[in-house]
């Protein structure tokens, strides 16, 4: 069931597209998608990918351990690729090309998403389905960094597009690669506990905080409706 990783990964293009599409030309609504995003990708790390990798590793110390390194590695990678679209503007606009640095390396971050929608499938489909999941949720953010990224540092609404592709379409050469990968369930465990500490670190010090800086009840119901959500749906799919 592998190869359905490839055609299923065609999802993030779109939830990317429509993310940047909102960057473009909407405002309203950005907040409460992304805290829905924010949930849903805690709650796979959670319910999912952590017990996948407990079960398939057999060694809860190894599979925290790399539940915390997945976590220590992004954040490295979220401040010295300058992967966050949320700086002040004039820090920002301090560091030439910025925007195309930034807008590249997100790209890289989107193959790996794809990969690990692949990988995940490679394991079971019921891992394979929430792990694309939670990327589908999380990539429309990744769509709306990918233009506020270019238009912040001056660039074109053009430029700004041609990057959205770039960031849209990555996810289905990484899916294509981790399709084509045939490892063992063991290895399989391992990167999803590193997968699971990425994921962590995009829902609770990136998504949330954003969704959540001005208190609103709805932004606070439609993270709790997909934590939940996710959780009814492992639930469901592992019994």
């Amino acid at each position: 069931m592998t190869w359905i990783a490839v055609p299923l990964a065609g999802l993030t293009v779109i939830s990317t597209f429509v993310g940047g599409t909102f960057a473009l030309r909407l405002h309203r609504g950005l907040q409460t998608a992304i805290a829905l995003s924010g949930g849903i990708v805690v709650a796979v790390a959670l319910f999912d990918l952590l017990p996948e990798a407990f079960d398939t590793v057999g060694d809860p110390h190894r599979v925290t351990a790399l539940t915390g390194l997945g976590f220590v590695l992004f954040l490295v990678a979220h401040r010295y690729l300058v992967l966050h679209h949320r700086d002040e503007a004039e820090q920002a606009q301090a560091h030439p090309q910025v925007g195309a640095l930034s807008a590249a390396a997100l790209g890289v971050h989107s193959f790996t998403d794809g990969l690990g929608i692949g990988l995940a499938f490679g394991l079971n489909t019921e891992t394979g389905i929430l792990v694309l999941l939670a990327v589908v949720s999380h990539d429309f953010a990744d769509g709306i960094n990918a233009v506020t990224f270019i238009l912040r540092q001056g660039g074109s609404r053009n430029v700004a597009l041609r990057w959205l592709v770039i960031v849209a379409l990555a996810p289905l050469l990484g899916a294509l690669v981790g399709s084509s990968i045939d490892i063992s369930e063991y290895t399989l465990g391992h990167l999803l506990a590193l997968y699971a500490g990425i994921f962590l670190y995009i829902g609770a010090t990136d998504l949330l905080p954003e969704a959540h800086q001005h208190s609103s009840v709805r932004r606070l119901a439609v993270t709790i409706a997909g934590f939940v959500g996710i959780f009814v749906i492992a639930t469901f799919l592992g019994g």
